[in-house]
């Protein structure tokens, strides 16, 4: 496994949210993009920004759950890429001893992000679907700007919206 930090969430060329992780101690300026939705785009910038939100967001749910259940998150791991879908899991450490929970990546790496765990991925996966830093571009917009979108958001929502 070969450790990793986000770098950034990026847009590529079809406006898809795309979770951009780098080696911790790799200087050749491999990283490796995970397509991800856009909630989960939003719940990783605000994590990784410290943003508050008026109201948790389901993986802030997942953090109180963990503490309430006297459990933590010890490490994620990408652990494998098949057919072009990335896997992941969630190590937790429990009152009766380790577990590990399959998991979307995007929701990983977004606990992650709020717990400060460490992030792993297989250096197959890393070999496979790594790119070179240069190749990946970024949105204009910084990571200040989209979570200050996401507040006003927040602020503007109406929960009439979502009913069907």
């Amino acid at each position: 496994m070969v450790p990793v930090r986000v770098l950034g969430v990026a847009l590529d060329s079809a406006q898809q949210h795309v979770i951009l992780l780098a080696p911790l101690a790799d200087s050749s300026g491999t990283v490796l993009p995970v397509w991800i939705g856009p909630q989960e785009a939003m719940s990783i910038l605000v994590a990784t920004e410290g943003a508050v939100t008026p109201r948790p967001l389901s993986h802030d749910l997942m953090v109180v759950m963990l503490r309430r259940l006297s459990a933590s998150v010890d490490r994620v791991e990408i652990t494998r890429l098949v057919e072009g879908t990335f896997y992941a899991e969630i190590h937790l450490n429990t009152p009766t001893g380790p577990f590990a929970i399959d998991a979307r990546p995007s929701d990983a790496i977004a606990l992650a992000a709020r717990t400060d765990a460490p992030i792993a991925v297989a250096e197959a996966v890393l070999a496979a679907a790594g790119v070179p830093e240069g190749a990946v571009e970024f949105d204009a917009r910084g990571d200040d700007d989209r979570v200050e979108e996401f507040r006003r958001f927040l602020d503007d929502v109406d929960p009439d919206d979502f009913q069907g």
